[in-house]
């Protein structure tokens, strides 16, 4: 599979996809239930952070974004402040909005999740299921007919919100037909004759259900069911969905494979299927086999439902993933670029990131201490390393004890380290400026006005935290005292 990841992502070969859909803005706001309202029996809920993110056909684009993928979105989004800041968002992302429309007659489809110690309380959704304007219908009819020639696939994500309506659709399967490009649809409803055109399909089971009016008590039932989607849509491929129980592909000439789940830790089931859509799309576009697609598609998805609402996987969580480690036993040495793409999906999904600096010459049992310390403040823990270069600089030419990458090695090894940057500064402040944690942290042995990012961290709602480190332990003195010991002495020849 990592081949096959690594063909479809490589920068000769990088897909450019258009998504189409429906457009949502998910919004989390999460806090703690401590005590009954003195004016009605229930909970108040104590507000501790809001979090916005893209969901519905943006998800989508997302999780291309994330990948690699150049992508352009087609859509409409309302003249509103949820509207604003969908743009916003997709602009962080890198995905190109020409395609977006606003209508002023409708909102912006915003689903806001209110969520307590973590567990979800109630969802509020402001919306309108009314098709869109015809005459936004009939520009985004035109825009992807004279567009999908200059792409390599199509993914319409419908959520039954009003923009993938027949006239739409039919422009995109019919474009697609004549350039030879194939359309993914992640589908929704009854009538699944609207999809005829589609190359491949990713409904769940409960989807399945609902178009053919069948019930899926086991696996005949799902091979009946699908047959008659397939009959019905000309769909070349589907990937159906089956929660814990995982995926089974199907396709043309008997081709049916059961894929396991590959999720480890479920913690968010939301926007899986965009995940799930997307990674099959790539991998369908890229030309590998639809079985080898739909596997890269279910370890994408067991990565995404470990976190926290609407998420995106990165190539290098997918990279590792790939190589079946842990999800913290990694290739934890990154460049400023990768960290900062991994803090960026943190922070969409509500999560701290943690930072902190040293040396770490000689690594001894404070260090792990302060380390373990220092990741339960977050979720997220990334360490700065000072480089063998920043190290002589600041004590002397005959430190490190250590090279710089047999430190990273032994600070890799620990389960609590998730990500290592490496500096060459005498100071991590460059670092701090670009990753902007929500933690810092630092030992006790500094005054508050000494630590170096603080401002930055502060600055952008964080705070500075001082944890009080293990007595008796100084990689300096351990230095000293091998030093100060002599030469080892000899007995029988041997060391």
């Amino acid at each position: 599979m990592l081949e096959h990841f690594n063909q479809i992502l490589s920068t000769k070969s990088r897909p450019k996809v258009l998504v189409i859909g429906d457009i949502i803005l998910d919004e989390y706001l999460t806090g703690q239930v401590g005590r009954i309202s003195p004016e009605a029996p229930v909970p108040v809920l104590e507000s501790t952070k809001v979090v916005k993110a893209l969901g519905g056909a943006a998800n989508v684009a997302a999780n291309l974004s994330a990948l690699g993928c150049e992508v352009v979105l087609c859509g409409v989004r309302g003249d509103d402040a949820a509207g604003e800041d969908l743009a916003e968002l997709l602009a962080i992302e890198g995905i190109d909005l020409s395609g977006v429309f606003v209508d002023k007659s409708r909102p912006t489809t915003h689903k806001l999740r209110v969520l307590a110690q973590g567990q979800h309380v109630l969802r509020i959704d402001r919306e309108t299921t009314n098709a869109v304007a015809q005459e936004i219908l009939l520009k985004l009819a035109g825009l992807v007919e004279k567009s999908i020639p200059l792409f390599d696939g199509v993914i319409c994500s419908d959520y039954q919100k009003g923009v993938l309506q027949p006239d739409v659709l039919e422009a995109v399967f019919g474009a697609c037909k004549r350039t030879n490009c194939h359309a993914v649809v992640d589908p929704k409803g009854a009538d699944y004759l609207r999809y005829r055109g589609a190359y491949a399909l990713t409904p769940n089971i409960g989807e399945i259900e609902v178009a053919t009016g069948r019930t899926i008590r086991n696996d005949s039932d799902l091979d009946a069911a699908v047959e008659e989607v397939l009959e019905c849509t000309g769909a070349q491929v589907l990937l159906a969905t089956e929660g814990k129980a995982g995926m089974t592909v199907y396709g043309r000439g008997q081709l049916r494979e059961r894929i396991p789940t590959q999720a480890r830790d479920v913690y968010d089931v939301t926007g899986a299927g965009d995940t799930v859509t997307a990674v099959l799309g790539i991998g369908l576009f890229g030309g590998i086999p639809a079985i080898a697609a739909a596997q890269l598609a279910n370890c994408a998805a067991g990565l995404v439902v470990g976190k926290l609402g609407t998420a995106t996987v990165t190539r290098a969580e997918m990279t590792d993933f790939l190589h079946d480690r842990p999800a913290r036993a990694k290739k934890k040495v990154v460049t400023l670029d990768e960290v900062c793409e991994v803090r960026a999906a943190y922070h969409r999904n509500g999560k701290r990131v943690v930072f902190t600096n040293g040396c770490f010459d000689l690594l001894h049992a404070g260090h792990v201490q302060y380390l373990q310390q220092a990741r339960d403040e977050g979720d997220l823990l990334i360490v700065g390393l000072n480089a063998d270069v920043s190290i002589q600089k600041m004590k002397g030419p005959d430190r490190p004890v250590v090279k710089e990458a047999d430190r990273a090695v032994i600070l890799g090894a620990l389960e609590c380290v998730d990500y290592i940057v490496l500096f060459e500064e005498p100071t991590p402040h460059h670092l701090i400026e670009a990753i902007v944690p929500d933690i810092l942290v630092k030992g006790a042995d500094y005054q508050a006005n000494e630590v170096v990012g603080k401002e930055i961290v502060e600055s952008a709602g964080g705070h500075l935290k001082l944890l009080r480190l293990v007595d008796g332990r100084s990689t300096s003195d351990i230095v000293e005292r091998i030093r100060s010991s002599g030469p080892p002495r000899v007995l029988d020849g041997r060391p």
